[in-house]
Order: structure tokens, then C-alpha cells, then sequence
């Protein structure tokens, strides 16, 4: 079976077409080899008939210049070609940053999120499609092992979950191909596309990861490193749903707020509960709140866990620049 047929019975048994076809599906493409693969084989295997729509979402994060702008041409161009509309935005990662303090990386994904649920829900889209691959899945599982993180960042990243505000799902119909399929895919069809040239910049820790850390893994200790990555972040989700109900009951008894600020929890319902359970509970609230996780790790979560128990007024600084703080028998967690 050729590469093309592979790829894309690939994505069908991922994502059925019969789950899609007749909805609106917005589609993040960069520009890069993942997310034009996964906008190909969707257009592919789109019946002509069908009652929805793709259209392509690419956010110019405004960071590489020329380089960016030229991103945003290919992906207009390659939209172009496939008869899909296009919505594209300008995003000043860079200024945003400087006037939050917080990192590159964390903005710039903070930024890509909020454009697409907003284009999603402008456009009365149903899904979001990422493409993220089995590759990202180990690359993320290693970056939080690394860290220090729980049971729910073992779970690595999701199949498919709800996007804040509800009615829209964002799927990932990739996330069990390897990057090399892709780029055997692409070539079947001889379709080029866009190399970004920060993914070779090793001040980013994704980066050194995925070009220094993984390659040796696999070569001296396990030539399967990314699978077994993977399939420990699947088991960890299959654990993560059997708790769910537990966490869920938990924290509808002790939450007495949750927006767009933080989220404030009723301590007396939590400190009777199991400290896996409290640490649960805590990422959920702090999850649905809105609240980036990425430098949040064991240590911290457990230490939040703490403060509930403590039954002392305290206060403490979280990564990007949250504050928690335990008073009145309840722990309130502000987002700067």
C-alpha cells in the first residue's frame, strides 16, 4: 500500500469522515510539514458532497520577520489551491510577552489558542483541528518527566477535548503518526512546505529535546524511546479517566469560585480527601480557569496541596507570576 493510502486511512480511522463532513472544522496550519499533511489528507477525504466545511486558521505569530510573513503567504497560497477559505491574524507574540513577562513560547501558545477558539466560535465551527504528532506526544511526556510533574501530566496530550467555552471540540487526528510518516506522505504527493527556523534554535528546551535528547535515547539506551513514551502517557490517561469522577464530585464540593481571575477552593472539603485526589482537584480548577500549566510541576501542586491543609494564612508566588494564598478557611489562586 502506497504512503498516500497509508497516511490517510490513518486519519479516517482516527477521525472518521462521517464525524465531520457535515460540520464547519477549523484547521491550524503554520505552514510546516504536520499541519499541511493533516490539511491535505482532510481535504482529501472530504466528500464533495458533504453539508460542512474546512477552513483554514493560520495565526503570523510576527516573530521571524519576513520569514513569518512568507509562512503566511504559503499557507494563503496552499488555500488557495485547495478551494478552503482562509482566516489569518497577527499575532505580536513578541509584544505581548514583553508587556506580560512571561516567556516566547508560552505566549505564543497562549495567543494561537485564544485565535483559534475566537475563529471557531465566530465562524460556528464545531472542531479544531491540530496537528500534532506521536513524536510531540513523547517530546511533551519528556519535557514534563524532566520538569517534575503528576499524574496528569503524564497524560500527556489529549486526543480531543473541549475548548474553553464548550460547543467546540479540538481534536488532534494525528497524534499516534510519526513525524517521519508525514514527511513520506508529503513527498508521495510532491508537496512542499515551510521550515521554521526556530525549531533548530536550541535556547528552546522543546528543541534540544527533540534534536539532542531523544536521538541519543534512542540510539544508546532504547530505539523505541517515542512509542514508549507514548504509550506510558496513554496508560496515564486511561488512570486519569477512572479518577475522574472522583475529582469531579470533589470539586464541585469545594469550589466556590472559577473565572477568568483564578479560581477559589473551600479547604474543609478538601483536606479530608486523599493527597492525589487534592492535587486532582487542583489542576482541574487551575485548568478550568484558564490558567497556563506549562511551569507548574509536582513540587508545586503539592505544595498548594499543603496550604490546604495547613489551616495557617500564607501566601506564596507560582510560576507566571500566580499567587496563591490560604485564608478563611479557603485557597484563593489569582492569575496576574
Amino acid at each position: 500500500m502506497s504512503s498516500t493510502l497509508t497516511f490517510e486511512r490513518q486519519i479516517a480511522t482516527n477521525w472518521p469522515t462521517e464525524r465531520w463532513q457535515d460540520e464547519v472544522m477549523l484547521v491550524a496550519v503554520s505552514g510546516g510539514a504536520d499541519s499541511v499533511a493533516m490539511l491535505l489528507a482532510l481535504s482529501r477525504l472530504r466528500p464533495k458532497a458533504a453539508g460542512g466545511r474546512l477552513v483554514v486558521g493560520h495565526l503570523n505569530h510576527q516573530l521571524r520577520g519576513a520569514e513569518s510573513d512568507a509562512d503566511e503567504d504559503f499557507v494563503r497560497s496552499l488555500a488557495d489551491r485547495l478551494r478552503v477559505p482562509a482566516v489569518v491574524h497577527s499575532g505580536f507574540v513578541a509584544e505581548t510577552a514583553s508587556q506580560t513577562g512571561r516567556g516566547l513560547e508560552e505566549t505564543a501558545r497562549e495567543v494561537r489558542h485564544a485565535f483559534l477558539a475566537a475563529t471557531a466560535e465566530r465562524l460556528g465551527a464545531r472542531y479544531i483541528a491540530t496537528a500534532h504528532t506521536l513524536d510531540d506526544q513523547a517530546e511533551t511526556l519528556l519535557m514534563r518527566l524532566l520538569r517534575g510533574t503528576g499524574l496528569a501530566g503524564l497524560a500527556g496530550i489529549p486526543k480531543a477535548r473541549a475548548v474553553a467555552g464548550g460547543g467546540i471540540g479540538l481534536v488532534r487526528p494525528m497524534l499516534n503518526i510519526r513525524r517521519s510518516e508525514v514527511l513520506e506522505y508529503l513527498a508521495s504527493l510532491g508537496q512542499p512546505f515551510r521550515e521554521d527556523s526556530s525549531n533548530t534554535d536550541r535556547a528552546y528546551t522543546r528543541n534540544r529535546l527533540r534534536h539532542d535528547l531523544l536521538p541519543q535515547l534512542a540510539r544508546d539506551y532504547n530505539p523505541r524511546i517515542v512509542e514508549t513514551l507514548a504509550n506510558l502517557a496513554t496508560q496515564a490517561e486511561e488512570i486519569q479517566a477512572a479518577l475522574r469522577p472522583a475529582v469531579e464530585e470533589l470539586l464541585k464540593a469545594s469550589l466556590r469560585r472559577n473565572d477568568a481571575s483564578g479560581f477559589e477552593l473551600d479547604c474543609s472539603a478538601l483536606r479530608t480527601a486523599p493527597r492525589h485526589l487534592m492535587r486532582e482537584v487542583l489542576i482541574a480548577a487551575w485548568t478550568e480557569a484558564g490558567i497556563p500549566l506549562q511551569a507548574m510541576g509536582f513540587a508545586e501542586w503539592n505544595a498548594l496541596a499543603e496550604m490546604a491543609i495547613a489551616e495557617t494564612p500564607s501566601k506564596r508566588m507560582l510560576p507566571g507570576g500566580v499567587t496563591a494564598e490560604y485564608t478563611d478557611f479557603s485557597i484563593r489562586v489569582q492569575r496576574p
